[in-house]
């Protein structure tokens, strides 16, 4: 008997040990998600006299209405309306300048181009913990006149420009190496034959290489949105009133001192994961895609 028809044989109880490690370590990660979702809709002295995976006497949705109104999370001023001025400009700003810097050092031959992504990628391994107070007291001695706020400190400290400087600046780095290395599968006898027909350089960037990076933009949109969205740190450390911040202190606001209501902390979680979700499901397709792609390259 050959090789080749022995091998499915011998290969499908390892495919059956693979499939029911994978259904296990899937049923034990999807395990505390499914008790915080069905929590959210008990009340919490049902769930402390019978337990968390008991049968319910009722399911309601007033854990979610009480969450949306005590965090804070409606209205121009709530926190969703705060994270959205956050995540969007921050989201576009990253992909823009990551995309200038991937294209200037993988589509231009220079002296100094592989030292300048060095140190772009370099930059990733800086705690961002380590630097917070020379940070703070930098935004602390920078006047800025806060525009779109009730108090107007005269600092950068305080306000949500901070924030998303921060997360431009910290996060470029590893968008940069993520696009340079997918624009480097791209010929560039493509923008070789562009010049040639007098396309200019910016052109070339956006109605040749920028589509191409679609499914690369599409991936690093996904998990950015995901990392933006869910950063509580720097929303903290530079941002000091309450109704400043972003949808992450929605459930700081909801414990209290000496009791927090585990049940109401769980709907606001659902709800804060909601935008998270969505986005993943809207790019999914491109998300796979973009991470997949060159991966069958030698």
């Amino acid at each position: 008997m050959s090789v080749a028809a022995r091998a499915p044989g011998q290969s499908k109880p390892w495919r059956v040990l693979t499939y029911v490690f994978l259904t296990a370590v899937a049923l034990l990660w999807l395990v505390p998600i499914g008790g915080a979702l069905y929590s959210s809709f008990r009340p919490y002295s049902e769930t402390q006299s019978k337990g968390i995976f008991s049968l319910p006497d009722s399911l309601s949705f007033s854990n979610y209405t009480a969450a949306f109104r005590q965090g804070g999370m409606g209205g121009w001023h709530g926190t969703f309306a705060n994270t959205a001025f956050i995540v969007a400009p921050s989201l576009v700003l990253i992909l823009l300048f990551s995309s200038f810097m991937a294209f200037a050092v993988t589509r231009f031959s220079w002296r100094f181009n592989v030292a300048l992504l060095l140190v772009f990628t370099a930059g990733n391994l800086l705690p961002q913990q380590v630097i917070f107070k020379p940070l703070f007291a930098l935004f602390e001695h920078t006047p800025w006149p806060d525009l779109l706020s009730d108090t107007d400190t005269g600092h950068l400290l305080g306000t949500k420009i901070a924030v998303i400087i921060i997360h431009v600046a910290f996060q470029i780095g590893f968008c940069t190496f993520v696009l340079s290395n997918y624009m480097k599968t791209i010929p560039r006898e493509l923008n070789e034959a562009a010049a040639v027909d007098g396309a200019s350089v910016p052109r070339q960037f956006f109605q040749i290489i920028m589509p191409l990076c679609r499914p690369a933009l599409a991936a690093l949109a996904t998990l950015e949105f995901t990392w933006l969205y869910n950063d509580f740190f720097w929303a903290v450390v530079l941002i000091n009133r309450g109704d400043e911040r972003p949808i992450t202190s929605s459930i700081a606001n909801l414990g209290g001192q000496f009791f927090t209501n585990d049940n109401l902390i769980a709907a606001a979680s659902m709800i804060i994961a909601l935008p998270t979700l969505a986005v993943y499901l809207a790019l999914q397709k491109q998300f796979v895609s973009g991470l997949t792609l060159g991966a069958s390259k030698g």
